[in-house]
């Protein structure tokens, strides 16, 4: 090739990179910086949830309501009906009513209140469990509730019955127990125990108190907190018809009471639309517990022998209880809900004894706010933000109702070294206690966690770094340490 030949070929291979230039320079202009073409619209994060209880399938409403597709995976072969009655108080109906308006509707037509109307607000009336209930002392009532506050529970079947009913067939997956969950170049694989190997962008984990996600989030930086903590106590539960009920204990029967005695309680509360009534026995103990993770099987002459001292109507409920004891378990401890792409929810990142009434509607809550974050996700490499923002608003708020749930049930039991056995005192620290549960702002929570995320979004895509102490985090909870009951 002569030298002219290539000089001309050189010209007009520079005229070329010219003209794409030129192209270029004017595709930015029209299209924005980084853009010579149009691109097609991100693909939204795949989204699995692992676990089909109250918070998981909260959550999977909340997202499906807002057009985001997820799989809930479950490793029984059918919805649980273990638990029986749930109570909802004010949060947690303004809860699901934020997950999903319709939601908040069915609730409204299973829902069971108080029989009698002077127990319309009223979370429970507090009583003494002894021989006569406290009469003998002078004792008939100890309300413990708010004028806004209107008590309602359901049967958890009743209410996982409704939940169903806004879940699509085919988005729940029974009989899928994880074997294991790890992270793997940036996404989620989950293996089951039947073989099946799944990988997502993102899991939400709502498989429990004893999760196995548990370990995955906290075993490499707080390994302490993993295994959850026996709450000293252990439970005899059961229901009966409230036509038997009524037959039991008179007019106690229909309206939540609950019965005190040292180390001791039951409580009682309406259920399946006042054709039921649910109770539950609480026993001290101060032993460690060693029996495993189930209910472990006992004697009927053993329940009477914990509970000998109780008024023999009490004693009686025994005859429609299970010969089982339940060992109550909770969290106290938590330092993050989530790690890389998977993301705690419900008891798996708070478990809560049950003496506010408040655990099933702190997953609610959870629920709440992640189905409003995970929406504002455009890419997979936005996910750990949004596990940032809920973590930062949802962590101090649960972690403050586990522990004072811990310390009501210290209280209820009579071993609270400062008020002990004054029905008096008992009655009006209930009182007090409930209102910064009942009361929370939700939606300001979500108006908070869709502008946090926002805002550390647009640090990320201004290539400002993201620390963890840049999430502007919710409030400082102040808890005393958890200790065992008291002699």
């Amino acid at each position: 090739m002569s030298t002219s030949t290539k000089s001309k070929r050189a010209s007009v291979l520079m005229q070329l990179r010219s003209f794409l230039s030129q192209f270029s320079k004017q595709q930015q202009e029209i299209s924005g910086p980084g853009k010579v073409m149009e691109e097609s619209p991100p693909q939204p994060p795949t989204i699995a949830v692992l676990g089909a209880g109250i918070g998981g399938l909260a959550l999977a409403i909340g997202l499906i309501k807002r057009g985001i597709p997820v799989t809930v995976y479950e490793a029984a072969d059918a919805f649980s009906t273990i638990g029986a009655g749930i109570g909802l108080g004010p949060n947690s109906l303004t809860a699901i009513d934020l997950i999903d308006s319709r939601f908040r509707e069915k609730y409204n037509d299973a829902k069971t209140a108080n029989e009698k109307p002077e127990f319309e607000h009223s979370v429970f009336d507090a009583l003494y469990a002894e021989h006569g209930f406290g009469e003998k002392r002078g004792w008939t009532r100890g309300l413990i509730g708010a004028p806004y506050f209107t008590r309602s529970s359901a049967h958890r079947k009743d209410l996982l019955e409704i939940m169903q009913s806004f879940i699509p067939p085919g988005t729940v997956k029974f009989g899928k127990r994880a074997r294991s969950v790890e992270e793997k170049g940036g996404r989620v694989v989950v293996t089951f125990v039947d073989g099946e190997v799944v990988t997502v962008d993102s899991l939400i984990a709502c498989d429990g108190v004893k999760g196995i996600t548990r370990k995955l989030v906290l075993g490499d930086n707080s390994p302490e907190q993993v295994a959850p903590t026996y709450c000293g106590m252990y439970i005899y539960r059961g229901i009966i018809p409230m036509d038997k009920a009524k037959e039991v204990l008179g007019t106690h029967a229909g309206d939540a009471k609950w019965f005190m005695m040292k180390e001791k309680g039951v409580a009682i509360y309406p259920i399946s639309k006042g054709k039921e009534e649910n109770f539950v026995f609480f026993v001290t103990d101060r032993k460690p517990w060693t029996q495993g993770d189930s209910p472990i099987p006992c004697t009927k002459e053993e329940m009477i022998e914990d509970l000998k001292d109780f008024d023999p109507r009490l004693i009686k409920l025994l005859d429609w209880a299970k010969p089982l004891r339940w060992p109550t378990w909770h969290h106290p401890k938590t330092s993050t809900y989530y790690k890389g792409r998977v993301c705690l929810l419900g008891d798996v990142a708070h478990a809560s004894s049950p003496h506010q009434a408040a655990g099933a509607g702190q997953g609610l809550e959870d629920a709440v706010v992640l189905s409003h974050l995970l929406p504002l996700v455009e890419s997979p490499d936005q996910l750990e933000v949004a596990f940032k923002v809920y973590d930062s608003i949802r962590r101090p708020r649960a972690q403050k109702v586990v522990t004072t749930s811990y310390e009501a049930g210290i209280i209820y039991t009579w071993l609270d070294p400062e008020i002990g056995d004054d029905m008096n005192k008992i009655v009006e620290n209930a009182n007090q206690r409930l209102h910064w549960i009942w009361q929370h702002d939700l939606k300001g929570d979500m108006a908070s966690a869709e502008n946090e995320f926002k805002r550390l979004t647009s640090e990320k895509r201004n290539g400002t770094p993201i620390s963890s102490n840049s999430v502007k985090a919710g409030p400082v909870m102040e808890a005393k340490e958890l200790a065992a009951p008291a002699s």
